[in-house]
């Protein structure tokens, strides 16, 4: 039965990892496609495994279509708490470009955290950070973290 893995591309990093991990897990019958989500076009790999899909520029349209397209043989890429909720309650794995993975056990204390921040910030008027740099080292978790959950998925 084919996996796919849904990218929320407008903001990935770990793009081409993810095309290299699917291109090793292409053995039927569990083949492993791509689904790469944005509000506009990305260039993706020419690969009947990999496809684009470009959503309207409405708010919150490529989450939608994920969300909307999760389901228990699917894993969702992205760093968007609320929409890792929603794929969560859809039965997807989701993991974070730097190799976390959301579960049910984590995505409340995530929610939370990031309504804490939201709140810090607007208190800050306009002045804060960020996330830090994406290093290497999330590049090689997140690596480990999506084959560890395709094998687990197979």
């Amino acid at each position: 039965m084919t996996i796919t893995i849904l990218v929320d591309a407008d903001a990935c990093p770990v793009k081409e990892e993810i095309y290299r991990v699917a291109e090793r897990f292409k053995a039927p019958p569990h083949d492993v496609h791509v689904r790469v989500v944005s509000n506009s076009p990305f260039r993706v790999p020419v690969s009947e495994r990999v496809k684009r899909v470009v959503v309207s520029d409405g708010f919150d349209a490529a989450d939608d279509w994920i969300a909307e397209n999760a389901d228990a043989r699917s894993v969702v890429v992205t760093g968007d708490i609320l929409l890792a909720e929603r794929c969560l309650r859809a039965g997807a794995r989701v993991l974070k470009h730097n190799g976390e993975e959301f579960n049910a056990a984590s995505i409340g204390g995530a929610i939370a955290t990031r309504a804490i921040m939201e709140d810090l910030r607007a208190g800050m008027d306009g002045v804060g950070g960020g996330p830090p740099p994406f290093s290497k080292a999330d590049r090689s978790r997140f690596l480990q973290a999506l084959d560890r959950v395709l094998v687990a998925m197979r």
